[in-house]
């Protein structure tokens, strides 16, 4: 008899749930023994609580949006958190206890939570930023089958928000509650047992944790109490940690005398590094002024060689600061720019763009102007990997009509945005300078800034390897200097390709379906000249591409066909009128016809840079 009990309090017992802690971080794709909380067929519901941090990102820094993402009422919170209001500002990170009903779905306890997306985003963003590892992304996946990845605006998910209830043999006696907590860097088991008021025992055997485990950021570990919970924020900033026990992130800081000349040395030493870089950059100029030179002249006669002619020189050559020489200059010695790109905090972007006015700093598709030590600067938002690929090619790249790169502002993480900060060319962008009804560009102006375009498009196809194609060539991503001098921007959005890679995203160019995509998926080199094509027109007609005019059949009177009027009337007619008759026609027509080429159906019968260099040159 005594036997059987013992065996039916061993088959009673191995039903409860033990709970085990996940050490893989929130975004990562394998399921792990506490990736969720699993349950028994004893306690199916409870009554428990979830820990989640004030986050500035989201605009989670008042109770009440906080309240209204968890569709708790706010006033339940005061209270329970000592807030004085739902509508105070926290402080970013400030802990919130939120009382959640945690139910028994299937073998996984969890709080089941209908979220909607207010902006396309990804799942591991969701999960990591916006629920800070309450969910895991995995997790979230499964539970939203249908979705992939991205989540596009106004997507619904159900979030099973990770919880727990307690079933009296975790190891601690008598728990309430189970707490969810997500972890930061820096958080340790010490810090957090100090936090609750509880010992370091219950906290590592409620998590199945040995002595000497470690736990790591972006995780959860659930805290046992044995009351109702309360948050100490007074607990010492750098608790000593016990033997065998290592925290997320060192607490110990020591002031040693060593350690202290260390640095000292190591200043020394970067200082006398750093000065003998400078003499060797210098050295460097100077051999290159001497290459310069010599690389001219190379190039000038074989562009003589190229067009046919030994008798007289290239178009190119004597144009003073216009040669396609300028194109093939890219030194090494700017492949350090990652390692000197000035550093901004999030503070400092809010600030200079008016915490991203839409009305008064928007100028684009995540980008927004501002000032900066009275500079004006173009501050882009992107993705963190995409952070790095631009700043990978802008430090391969080195030339005059490119977008200068400043600096960068990181994420908190992988799963918030970061932004780059480039130049801001005083003009703006060239779509903008052709609307100007006040301030059109002069004829001389249009056709430096076709050259500049072409000059630096000639460099990302010949002068660096691997060849570099834009992908977006418009007049919206070219801007313009107080000098009127041409810059092209989002340059590192694309892959480096070689001129036979296919490129599986490009269609259209401002409007126009490249004629090639529906058959064979566009040459990228090829998919920059007909950009280029298009910009001609717009620097010709001044109209917008993009606003469904047909550029494209406006031209047609150049094929040779009968159409009314002549050739030079539907010119004429075809130039931007703001012109008047302030340009040479016989230069119009030259445009026209390379525009014209630019954009045949037939990539293979679209020149190339080098060859459009060439008729241009004879134009600035």
């Amino acid at each position: 008899m005594i036997y059987l009990l013992f065996l039916i309090w061993i088959t009673v017992s191995l039903s409860f749930a033990e709970q085990f802690y996940d050490p893989s971080d929130c975004s990562s794709d394998t399921s792990h023994p506490g990736s969720r909380y699993t349950c028994d067929s004893v306690r199916q519901s409870c009554r428990t609580y979830l820990v989640y941090r004030a986050n500035q990102h989201f605009g989670l820094q008042k109770l009440v949006n906080i309240s209204a993402l968890f569709r708790i009422n706010p006033d339940e919170l005061l209270h329970l958190n000592n807030i004085a209001s739902p509508s105070e500002t926290l402080k970013p990170g400030r802990e919130v206890l939120l009382p959640i009903t945690c139910l028994c779905s299937g073998q996984y306890f969890q709080a089941g939570l209908n979220y909607t997306v207010p902006e396309r985003t990804s799942i591991s963003e969701i999960a990591c930023g916006v629920f800070e590892g309450l969910s895991k992304s995995l997790t979230l996946l499964r539970e939203n089958p249908s979705q992939g990845n991205d989540v596009e605006l106004g997507g619904k998910l159900l979030v099973p928000l990770r919880c727990s209830c307690p079933d009296n043999f975790t190891g601690v006696n008598q728990v309430k509650y189970l707490v969810t907590y997500p972890l930061l860097e820096g958080d340790g088991i010490i810090p957090l047992s100090m936090k609750f008021s509880i010992s370091v025992h219950d906290l590592l055997a409620a998590n199945h944790l040995e002595p000497k485990s470690t736990v790591f950021p972006n995780t959860t570990v659930l805290v046992p109490l044995k009351s109702d919970p309360s948050i100490n924020f007074n607990i010492p900033d750098s608790p000593p940690p016990t033997p065998g026990f290592l925290p997320t992130a060192t607490v110990e800081k020591t002031k040693n005398t060593k350690l202290k000349n260390l640095y000292i040395a190591g200043s020394i030493v970067g200082f006398l590094l750093v000065t003998v870089a400078l003499l060797a950059c210098g050295l460097y100029v100077k051999a290159l002024k001497k290459w310069k030179g010599e690389r001219l002249q190379s190039f000038t006669d074989r562009n003589s060689v190229l067009s046919g002619s030994t008798a007289r020189s290239s178009p190119l050559s004597g144009q003073t600061g216009r040669s396609s020489t300028n194109s093939c200059l890219s030194p090494d010695l700017l492949a350090g720019i990652k390692f000197s790109l000035y550093n901004y905090g999030i503070d400092d972007i809010k600030r200079v763009t008016n915490d991203f006015n839409e009305d008064t700093n928007k100028i684009g598709e995540q980008v927004y102007k501002g000032l900066i030590d009275n500079e004006s600067v173009m501050i882009k938002q992107m993705k963190f990997e995409d952070i790095r690929r631009v700043i990978d090619m802008h430090s391969k790249i080195n030339h005059v009509n490119i977008v200068n790169l400043h600096g960068v502002c990181y994420g908190e993480n992988d799963f918030t945005w970061s932004y780059l900060v480039f130049e801001f060319p005083a003009n703006g962008c060239l779509r903008d300078c052709l609307s100007d009804q006040a301030h059109r560009l002069d004829w001389s102006r249009r056709t430096q800034i076709a050259f500049d375009v072409a000059t630096v498009l000639h460099y990302l196809h010949y002068c660096i390897f691997p060849s570099y194609a834009h992908m977006s060539v418009n007049s919206r991503n070219i801007y313009v200097t107080s000098k009127w001098r041409a810059k092209l921007a989002n340059i590192g959005s694309t892959l480096a390709v070689t001129s036979s890679t296919r490129n599986e995203n490009a269609d259209t160019v401002d409007g126009l379906v490249i004629p090639e995509y529906p058959m064979t998926r566009p040459a990228s080199l090829k998919v920059d000249i007909f950009a280029f094509g298009v910009v001609l027109l717009e620097l010709i007609s001044g109209n917008d591409a993009t606003k469904g005019t047909l550029l494209k059949d406006s031209i047609g009177f150049l094929g040779g066909g009968e159409n009314e009027g002549g050739c030079f009337e539907q010119l004429r007619s075809f130039i931007d009128p703001c012109l008047k008759d302030e340009y040479l026609l016989a230069e119009a027509l030259c445009l026209a016809v390379l525009a014209k080429a630019c954009i045949e159906d037939d990539p293979l019968r679209r020149p190339s840079m080098d060859d459009i260099l060439k008729v241009l040159g004879r134009m600035v």
